[in-house]
């Protein structure tokens, strides 16, 4: 999913004027509405990506047909006009949050096998961080962290070219550990990029909570993912070394 994540978070990014980027006004109550609409969605997002995670644990329906509908139902969404057909917007929102999670259920499979308090303490780190970050974005001056978008976008770009790379030429342990530390540094970023980027969005007069709620969404899933890896990874190592221990 790493590249569908990629794929969005790309199409959501806009350049900004200078004179746009000298304008700090405070959030207006208006826009204020407008983000507790948005955080709501998402949190009914990620209940349905919890949902469609348990489907898999279930029935094992995750793998290439739930990434590939997830995208497409991403697509059918973002090309849907705003304003239009809520109710169907909302309902194609749900439906990738479910493939989402369904698509991600193998890997959240590992970790129930492994030890459950790894998926627990991933998603409350998470969660954590996503909370934080946002408020920082909020609280900060407006547009103060829009300066970053063209860094991430490099940044996101060179990751997902040493990804491109890795899966030809195949890539060693050491690279595989900085592709995962590098992406999740990139997309806490995105968080905070992201949060200021819907504000001013909404002051300029989208208030298009779904399309918000998506992008924030694909944000925490591609952090917890990267968490819950990494929590795996050396959940692995600490056996390892056990084990020679014990030899």
């Amino acid at each position: 999913m790493e590249a569908f994540s990629s794929f969005f978070d790309s199409q959501n990014r806009r350049s900004w004027s200078y004179d746009s980027l000298k304008n700090f006004r405070q959030i207006s109550p208006a826009v204020q509405n407008h983000l507790k609409r948005v955080y709501l969605t998402l949190c009914c997002v990620l209940v349905a990506s919890a949902f469609g995670a348990y489907l898999h644990m279930l029935w094992n329906i995750g793998g290439l047909l739930t990434t590939l509908g997830c995208f497409g139902s991403m697509i059918w969404l973002l090309s849907t006009p705003p304003y239009q057909q809520s109710s169907k917007r909302l309902s194609l929102l749900f439906l990738s949050a479910v493939l989402q999670g369904a698509s991600v259920g193998p890997l959240i499979k590992v970790a129930i096998d492994v030890d459950p308090s790894i998926l627990i303490t991933a998603f409350v780190g998470t969660a954590v961080a996503f909370v934080c970050f946002s408020l920082a974005a909020m609280l900060a001056r407006r547009r103060e962290y829009l300066y970053l978008g063209g860094l991430l976008s490099s940044a996101l770009s060179i990751l997902m070219w040493l990804q491109f790379a890795s899966s030809i030429f195949g890539g060693s342990a050491s690279v595989f550990k900085f592709e995962l530390y590098f992406g999740l540094l990139i997309f806490v970023g995105y968080m905070v990029v992201d949060t200021q980027e819907i504000i001013e969005k909404a002051h300029l007069g989208d208030m298009d909570y779904v399309k918000h709620s998506l992008t924030l969404f694909t944000d925490f899933v591609a952090v917890f993912v990267r968490i819950l890896i990494i929590m795996l990874k050396n959940s692995a190592d600490k056996k390892e070394k056990k084990k020679k221990r014990r030899n």
